[in-house]
């Protein structure tokens, strides 16, 4: 695709003549971009479009011949032949019939190449969502990437589906120019007087209105993120009662975007008056000017009435012009969002920065630092432990300390700012504390686009401890749980999110804080089958319980970012203040009230 280097706005009042030139530098490219996409379909259209524009300018002949060698002939000698009437229908009815193969060919065919340029433009920007690693999309809203793939992108192919009758316009002002001459030259010169000027009036409302549609644009963005996020948050305001409060805020996002979409309407509602009111006021003037020409002599009734009919052909195309001219602006606005997506470079999958660690070592930590993007300190100082093949681990600590952030390092989804980190070779899962389903089935969320056979499925399940409640579901492993998993508890979410994992049979399995909504005994079970069926599997577990981390093999005690104590829950229990304070305080919180 051609390379749209400048894609920002110009400053107002400066360079106007520059700005205005790379405007329609820019204008040029967006469409030459499009059209190269898929050229095929265009090449037909615009071959369509051209011989709709010849056969347009034909008919004026068409009709200047009949009104000349039939009509006036009939009224002056009071007969006409028959061969003149029948070459006057044939004139008309084949040229009519031209013009229409003409009108279905450029239609068709210029919706096709839009709609297969918007496809396009939808896989990349879907190509480059699912290219860019964790990390990346943790900086951008999600609703925002959203409109981008959608909204933005049939803004941005509006403007493409008319170009092929514009450019028919074009050939049809050219050809009707020499014909307007070679007719009468000051009926000629009145009618052709009106394109510049339609075509300042084009040019003049493009350059007002362009800052704010990209604005517009930009404002739609950020309420297509507002929207999704109250989706997303739908329970937590329903909660708490703030629906009020949140139709209040999309209200506010929707009046930003009102605000310069309405300023861009009444501009174009402007716009639009000026392109009805110039060709009329160019017809009066031709009737006036054409009834004094016929009065003289100096042209016939058909001529005169031929440039009248040309003239009322040319007034919709050039129309059609003003309105795929008033769409560049939206469209150049939405291709840019597009386009800031699109051309963004793809960031290192955090994955390939995993070094392969030795035998009998099931993940290894080398003096691992990680910063988030923005952020003023570290998450994690110099993290430098090893930890065994088949081992359990369970990480303690307090809030903020770091160990989600460990978590999604172990899983190679994000990248450390410094150090290394060393995994088993094998399958890396990773299990989060919300477990998330798919809309689908149960078996569809255990899959998860990999076939296993059910004797595989249920054996995670089985691991899972959620065989038994799954078999008492009415469809078993094709039961629909819904979005989200809505039918499901939070615990059966949560086991079935495990199986997910487990069918997979990975050397590395992490959870975060994946049992926090089963009871203490069905997490012993849980732990208890991992530990059976899955000998060779390192574990990695954000724990809060004592109950669950005196299940695992051995303890890493996260403070402040820092792995300050790692050993047995005996050891650290012996050893470790602040570890045993944390241990009493979760303890405390579980107690009953006395």
């Amino acid at each position: 695709m051609p390379d749209v280097t400048e894609t920002t706005a110009m400053p107002v009042g400066k360079n106007r003549s520059k700005s205005s030139g790379s405007r329609a530098r820019r204008n040029w490219q967006l469409i030459r971009s499009m059209l190269s996409l898929h050229l095929r379909p265009f090449a037909i259209a615009f071959s369509g479009a051209a011989v709709f524009a010849l056969a347009t300018v034909a008919s004026s002949f068409a009709i200047r011949w009949v009104i000349d060698e039939v009509i006036i002939v009939r009224f002056e000698e009071g007969d006409v032949e028959t061969g003149a009437v029948v070459t006057g229908f044939a004139l008309i009815i084949g040229i009519g019939l031209v013009r229409a193969v003409g009108v279905v060919f450029r239609r068709a065919f210029a919706s096709m190449g839009m709609w297969r340029v918007a496809q396009t433009y939808t896989n990349q920007v879907l190509d480059k969502l699912v290219t860019q690693p964790l990390g990346w999309h943790r900086r951008h809203a999600d609703g925002d990437l959203v409109a981008r793939a959608g909204i933005d992108t049939e803004a941005t192919v509006s403007v493409i589906a008319p170009i092929p009758f514009a450019a028919s316009t074009v050939v049809m002002i050219f050809v009707s120019t020499i014909w307007l001459f070679l007719t009468d030259v000051p009926l000629g010169l009145l009618a052709i007087v009106v394109f510049p000027i339609l075509v300042a009036t084009n040019v003049v409302y493009e350059r007002s209105v362009a800052v704010y549609f990209t604005e517009a644009q930009e404002r739609l963005g950020k309420f297509s993120a507002g929207v999704h996020e109250s989706f997303e948050g739908i329970q937590l305001i329903k909660s708490y009662g703030a629906e009020d409060r949140e139709t209040q805020r999309l209200a506010d996002l929707a009046g930003e975007v009102l605000t310069p979409r309405i300023t861009a309407i009444k501009m174009r509602s402007w716009f639009e008056a000026l392109l009805d009111l110039i060709p009329t006021l160019t017809s009066i003037a031709l009737v006036v000017i054409g009834a004094v020409r016929v009065q003289s002599g100096d042209v016939t009734v058909g001529e005169f009435s031929s440039v009248i009919f040309l003239f009322t052909l040319l007034v919709l195309p050039l129309r059609l012009i003003g309105y795929a001219l008033s769409e560049l602006p939206r469209s150049m606005a939405a291709w840019t969002r597009i386009q800031a997506v699109v051309s963004e470079s793809v960031e290192a999958d955090p994955r390939r920065g995993i070094a392969v660690a030795a035998a009998g070592v099931g993940v290894a930590f080398r003096a691992v630092g990680f910063r988030h993007v923005d952020a003023d300190n570290h998450a994690l100082y110099d993290i430098t432990m090893t930890l065994p093949s088949g081992s359990i681990t369970a990480v303690v600590g307090p809030t903020g300390s770091g160990k989600s952030t460990l978590a999604d390092l172990a899983a190679g989804l994000v990248a450390p700012t410094s150090g290394q980190i060393e995994i088993t070779a094998g399958q890396r899962s990773i299990v989060f504390q919300e477990a998330f389903l798919l809309a689908g089935t149960v078996r569809d969320n255990i899959e998860f686009g990999t076939e296993f056979g059910d004797e595989e499925i249920w054996e995670a399940l089985r691991i899972a401890a959620a065989d038994h409640f799954v078999r008492g579901l009415a469809g078993q492993l094709n039961t629909v749980v819904g979005e989200r998993g809505v039918s499901l508890s939070g615990g059966q979410r949560q086991r079935v999110a495990l199986a997910r994992a487990l069918v997979r049979k990975p050397a590395l399995l992490i959870l975060d804080d994946t049992t926090s909504a089963l009871d203490p005994a069905t997490e012993s079970k849980v732990l208890g089958n991992m530990r059976t069926a899955l000998a060779s599997t390192t574990v990695v577990l954000v724990a809060s319980r004592p109950s669950t981390v005196a299940l695992a093999d051995d303890v890493v005690f996260l403070s402040a970012g820092k792995v300050t104590g790692h050993g047995t829950h005996d050891e650290l229990l012996a050893s470790h203040n602040d570890y045993r304070e944390l241990v009493a305080a979760f303890e405390a919180d579980r107690s009953p009230a006395t």
